[in-house]
């Protein structure tokens, strides 16, 4: 005997054994068991649901000589014939090759005549959105009043491509995608009864590679076995034939993401080519794994909705922690466009190659999530410098060399860029007003990616105390300075220039309200438009 495809040969036989329709298939049987049974059915779903399958089995179940709590009992003559696509009640009909108004005009003449077997005359026509709109319009009046004797069961991936007309005379029924879960489990159940063994993790994998088509993930399971004949079924090998990636190669490149390190991601990325990924379904595949990253630092408690071992989690715990959210949105924003201008592309590489690029270097992103990326690579830079020299005037080095060492900043770096330790005290009240009039020389001690917003958005509230208030009506330099390593730098600055130890509070001033009005503004203040050219030089 021909070998049969699993998604052939497990098709479900009775609706208890339909998975993930549960709100379908409830409602179905009960309008068999009470005999409330319709004239006309949509089924609307993406491939692979079960749209066929449920339209089959109640062909069945209405016709059934002896139905079971709704369900076909699989044994009677009308069963048997449906089963084998032998019944003269149950007509299928492909409606992508017979779409035209001489097809419909043939159910027409042909549900003049009662069934020959059972009750009712089932019509189910696939890809219904196929027909004409003259094949349409014909079939319209049947629809509308069919004999009593006859059900029509359409079935279609595009739902809104059927005329309005025939949707108001059916009764929609729409398909959900199959968890990632329910299809494993399937998958599970069915590699025992076929005495296979298979990893979890490998089918969960597959199941995962369907996205919610059922049929899909037979498909994949059979190719899959079909390279390992004889084998156990493992995740490396489901990885093989599908040319997928494993987590550890995502967090590798994310880490290299992190670093800057452009030279080396084309490097891993050519490594991966080698392997004979498709760099299509790694690009897929590492953006899930950076809106896994996103869920971790959006919510405290989000493991819940990863799937993936505790290992794994892990991992991406770790990884989370290497970044903020505006960065980790900002890779999905880069990926997202990367993986629909991928479709149509015949250069795959070289634009993988340079989304990478961009990834690790923010000046060439005009997008405005890219401008808090490209301020923390300044300041790292700084700060690697400074350390740098710092660590050269400990050692007696000359401060030529240390400016070298801190190329970044571009100029030689005087003895006086190395804090020097003094005592602090409290601030007072009066001495808030003493800071903010002298702000400017504070400001020169801060970093080239702080100074000009702090420069230009610095004020003092009524009634502060001894806190320094700097407000904004911008998210963009609010979210930047409101940091607490921002913070915490602002402080050190104000303590190494005026040996103050002052609270810094950060205020993110309402829509279209006047500072002046509720703060008393003491710092000379540029305009926003200059401000704001002042950070996008940067």
């Amino acid at each position: 005997m021909s070998y049969t495809a699993l998604y052939r040969k497990w098709r479900p036989a009775t609706f208890d054994e339909v998975k993930g329709q549960d709100h379908i298939v409830t409602t179905l049987k009960n309008q068999i068991k009470n005999d409330r049974i319709g004239h006309a059915y949509l089924f609307c779903g993406t491939r692979g649901t079960g749209k066929t399958s449920v339209a089959k089995i109640f062909a069945k179940a209405v016709n059934c000589a002896n139905p079971v709590d709704g369900n076909p009992c699989g044994e009677c003559e009308v069963c048997r014939a449906v089963a084998a696509g032998a019944s003269m009640n149950v007509i299928e009909i492909d409606a992508a090759s017979n779409n035209g108004v001489d097809n419909i005009r043939e159910i027409k003449e042909e549900v003049a005549y009662p069934p020959t077997q059972g009750r009712f005359k089932v019509y189910i026509i696939d890809e219904v959105h196929m027909l004409s709109i003259g094949a349409f319009n014909a079939l319209l009046k049947t629809l509308e009043e069919p004999p009593a004797y006859v059900i029509f069961i359409l079935a279609t991936t595009e739902a809104h491509k059927i005329p309005i007309t025939i949707l108001s005379r059916c009764q929609r029924y729409d398909f959900k995608r199959i968890s990632i879960d329910t299809i494993g489990s399937r998958l599970s159940e069915l590699m025992k009864a076929e005495g296979i063994t298979a990893d979890e993790r490998a089918l969960r994998y597959v199941a995962k590679a369907a996205d919610g088509s059922m049929r899909d993930a037979l498909s994949l399971l059979d190719q899959c076995l079909a390279f390992y004949m004889g084998q156990e079924l493992k995740y490396e090998n489901v990885l093989d034939v599908l040319g997928a990636v494993d987590t550890e190669v995502f967090s590798d490149f994310f880490r290299g993401v992190i670093e800057g390190d452009a030279i080396g991601l084309i490097h891993k990325l050519e490594q991966i080519i080698i392997d004979g990924r498709d760099l299509s379904q790694f690009v897929n595949d590492f953006a899930w794994y950076l809106r896994n990253l996103m869920l971790l630092q959006s919510a405290a408690d989000a493991s819940d909705v990863l799937e993936m071992s505790e290992e794994n989690i892990k991992i991406l715990k770790e990884d989370a922690a290497l970044t903020d959210l505006n960065g980790i949105m900002r890779y999905i924003r880069v990926f997202s466009e990367l993986s629909g201008q991928l479709k149509n592309s015949s250069q795959k590489r070289v634009m993988v190659e340079v989304a990478l690029i961009k990834l690790t270097r923010p000046a060439m992103d005009k997008g405005l999530d890219s401008v808090l990326d490209r301020i923390k690579v300044l300041e790292r830079q700084m700060e690697t410098g400074l350390e740098a020299a710092a660590r050269a005037v400990a050692a007696g080095g000359n401060m030529a060399s240390a400016g070298g060492m801190a190329g970044t900043v571009n100029q030689e770096v005087s003895a006086d860029a190395v804090p020097k330790a003094r005592t602090v005290k409290p601030a007072r009240s009066e001495d808030i007003t003493a800071v903010i009039q002298n702000w400017r020389g504070i400001c020169n001690g801060l970093a080239m990616s702080l100074k000009p917003i702090l420069e230009h958005y610095t004020t003092k509230a009524n009634g502060g105390g001894n806190k320094l208030q700097l407000i904004y009506d911008n998210d963009t330099y609010y979210s930047m300075v409101s940091t607490p390593e921002n913070i915490q730098t602002i402080k050190k600055v104000i303590a190494d220039k005026t040996g103050l130890d002052m609270e810094i509070e950060v205020i993110r001033l309402e829509n279209g309200a006047d500072a002046s009005q509720d703060y008393d503004t003491l710092a000379v203040s540029y305009t926003h438009l200059r401000a704001h050219e002042t950070c996008a030089d940067l």
